[in-house]
């Protein structure tokens, strides 16, 4: 056929007619980019006849390796480990796959060579849900390097699934950090017409040069539609919705700033950040063995006693900080091993945390006897620190501190991961 990819078409089919600018054919399948964005894909057996309505160009855009700096503008490191911010659809199955090298992201966003001069560079290529503490030690190391060349900042593109948790870790790492960190995410494949991808990295972009933030941030949709980007709390931000864009809010505390996409005005809400300037202090090292158990109904004491030999363990208890442990009548027998093994567990080195599973509120082991008794067995409460937040910085803290040391510090607010006291607005802001 004379078409070819990028062409405005016109298919008339079985199904009826469609329209839209052709961007693949393979495996007896066309591919349109219809009007509203979205992705088409026809089965070419039902096509009746193909019309151009329009010639357009390749839709194969050819990157640099190397990016042309401009004269005066500040350098932004973007250190790349994939996700769905830099993913492309597979045609053949409509999977969403990781394609695009580092240098690609400012191909397919030359808005953002208006901002900043960038370098690029790639850390890994995988989907954030096969972290492992190691990835933390390596970004952070990887970091350390390009605070030194004196950037302006950094951006950390990266799967959204874990990239909450991701930046907690970095929070504690960079223990002292003179330039805004980063995280981007998109919840929408680059080459998706409804993708958040480009105006998440240019908003982290303008908000790293225009304003005097330092530390680590994450930077996605405020709202579904393409209005403003909020900038969050590294140790205090969570996923909400597993596709929304505006999927990541604050929990227990409020957004840090905001930047319209518009204007490319940045508007703080708080005023108590760190500034940028100051010293350098990075502690990458985190300790492997550290687990987070869940609590629900029906539990055994095997599922805590298998967390033996470990260093430490966050338990995800229910309401104020409780895990089945009392024998209230015939049919809860199974609950009475699991305070003993619980004490077996902090008697053998074994640091125990415990956080809720409400999301939002904080744990008060005083107010129920069953709170009282498990604080007696030498459980610490966490306060109002997220799971994810409470797992990593336990990790951090038992691979830089002493454990009697740890027992103290984890309960200290050291990146705003505690929050003493939480305002009426910072319940369900979605």
């Amino acid at each position: 056929m004379a078409e070819k990819p990028g062409d405005k078409v016109r298919l008339v089919t079985d199904k009826g007619i469609f329209e839209g600018v052709l961007i693949d054919r393979r495996s007896g399948t066309t591919i349109l980019k219809l009007s509203t964005g979205y992705n088409a894909g026809i089965s070419d057996d039902t096509i009746k006849s193909v019309e151009v309505l329009e010639p357009g160009r390749d839709l194969e855009i050819k990157y640099s390796s190397e990016a042309h700096e401009k004269e005066g503008l500040p350098k932004i490191s973007i250190l790349h480990t994939g996700g769905t911010i830099a993913s492309k659809v597979d045609y053949r199955t409509g999977a969403v796959y990781s394609s695009f090298r580092p240098e690609d992201l400012l191909g397919m966003y030359p808005e953002l060579g208006d901002i900043a001069n960038f370098d690029s560079r790639l850390i890994a290529n995988m989907w954030s849900d096969d972290l492992r503490f190691k990835h933390f030690s390596v970004l952070a190391k990887a970091l350390e390097e390009e605070v030194k060349k004196g950037v302006e900042g950094v951006i950390i593109s990266m799967g959204t699934d874990n990239l909450a948790v991701a930046s907690a870790a970095l929070s504690f790492a960079l223990e002292k950090c003179p330039v805004p960190v980063i995280f981007v995410g998109a919840q929408r494949s680059s080459d998706r017409g409804s993708s958040d991808a480009a105006m998440n990295l240019i908003c982290a972009s303008e908000f790293i040069v225009r304003s005097d933030f330092a530390g680590v941030a994450v930077c996605m949709h405020d709202y579904t539609s393409d209005e403003r980007c909020a900038i969050l709390p590294g140790t205090k931000t969570k996923k909400l919705h597993s596709s929304r864009r505006d999927a990541f809010k604050p929990v227990n505390d409020s957004p840090i700033a905001f930047v319209d996409y518009k204007t490319r005005k940045v508007i703080f809400k708080r005023s108590d950040y760190s500034r940028k300037g100051g010293d350098l202090v990075v502690r990458p090292e985190f300790e492997e063995k550290v687990g987070l158990l869940k609590v629900h109904v029906n539990m055994f004491a095997d599922q805590f006693r298998f967390f033996k030999g470990f260093k430490g363990l966050v338990i995800e208890g229910t309401g104020l900080g409780h895990t089945p442990g009392h024998v209230t009548n015939e049919w809860a027998g199974d609950n009475r091993p699991i305070f003993p093994v619980i004490k077996e567990l902090v008697d053998s080195g074994v640091v125990v945390v415990m956080v809720t599973n409400t999301i939002f509120g904080r744990v008060n082991m005083n107010v129920y006897d069953k709170g009282r008794d498990l604080q007696g067995l030498g459980v610490i409460p966490g306060e109002d620190m997220l799971a994810e937040t409470a797992l990593v910085k336990l990790s951090w803290l038992l691979a830089n501190h002493p454990a009697d040391d740890v027992k103290v510090l984890v309960r200290e607010n050291l990146r705003g991961e505690i929050n003493p006291r939480i305002g009426e607005d910072e319940f369900m802001r979605v």
